[in-house]
């Protein structure tokens, strides 16, 4: 496994508000991690600056075999260098059916031209069939997206993410409003998808964390608390204390 994204470093202040502080975290790939930790932790800001959302005022975020700073590039730069991000809530086309929202991810050439005569190819319509068996809408493709149960439609904006092929996929609490039926496929989807890339998983929720058995980082005021197993972080005294409010 080799290192795919370096944090190092990185502070970010806001109105004075140290949200994130020092913060160094290094993810593999192939690789499937959990960051957990309490609210105002620095969760979802580490997500801003990795996408460029956010820019930090000061340290290091390297990506890739050819170490490039993604400090300097915009989002949608960051995003077509193979970041892709998925937020709580999704953001699915609901007018159109799930086959025709895959399609509309597909990883297609970006320019203007191309996308307008851009034809559905036999290539794509096996690829669309692919993602779809992945994420277990295969028999829902002519389905108007809007139709689809809350689980269903986490899943649809986790295929299309995929679709686009990233390297790296940043999941902002997936488990959030499932059932556990839901709950459960959503574990094995990306436990998958991590067998061919990094994946980065926010979650709130300990169980869903236990069952996806990976690596857990601790974020706590901005910079990790500890990292390891979740039993490992979990017996530490220092997380007790966060989690439990002493």
């Amino acid at each position: 496994m080799t290192t795919l994204l370096e944090v190092s470093g990185v502070s970010v202040t806001f109105d004075g508000f140290r949200a994130i502080n020092n913060l160094s975290i290094q993810i593999a790939e192939p690789e499937l991690r959990a960051v957990i930790g309490p609210n105002g932790a620095g969760k979802t800001t580490f997500m801003d600056i990795v996408t460029g959302k956010t820019r930090p005022d000061e340290g290091r975020v390297i990506w890739g075999e050819k170490s490039v700073s993604l400090l300097g590039m915009s989002e949608s730069e960051i995003a077509r260098a193979g970041i892709g991000r998925k937020f709580q809530k999704p953001t699915v086309f609901e007018d159109q059916t799930v086959r025709e929202n895959l399609a509309m991810a597909l990883k297609n050439k970006r320019g203007p031209f191309d996308v307008m005569f851009y034809r559905r190819t036999r290539h794509a319509a096996s690829r669309i069939a692919d993602i779809a068996q992945e994420i277990g809408l295969l028999e829902h493709l002519p389905r108007r997206a809007g139709e689809l149960s809350h689980g269903q439609k986490q899943w649809l904006e986790i295929g299309m993410l995929l679709a686009q092929d990233p390297r790296l996929l940043l999941v902002d609490e997936p488990a959030a409003g499932m059932t556990p039926a839901e709950r459960e496929h959503t574990t094995d989807l990306l436990k998958r998808a991590a067998k061919t890339r990094a994946v980065v998983v926010i979650e709130h929720d300990m169980e869903f964390v236990r069952r996806l058995g990976c690596k857990v980082t601790v974020l706590h005021e901005g910079s990790v608390l500890a990292e390891g197993s979740l039993d490992h972080v979990t017996k530490n005294q220092e997380v007790i204390d966060v989690y439990l409010g002493r």
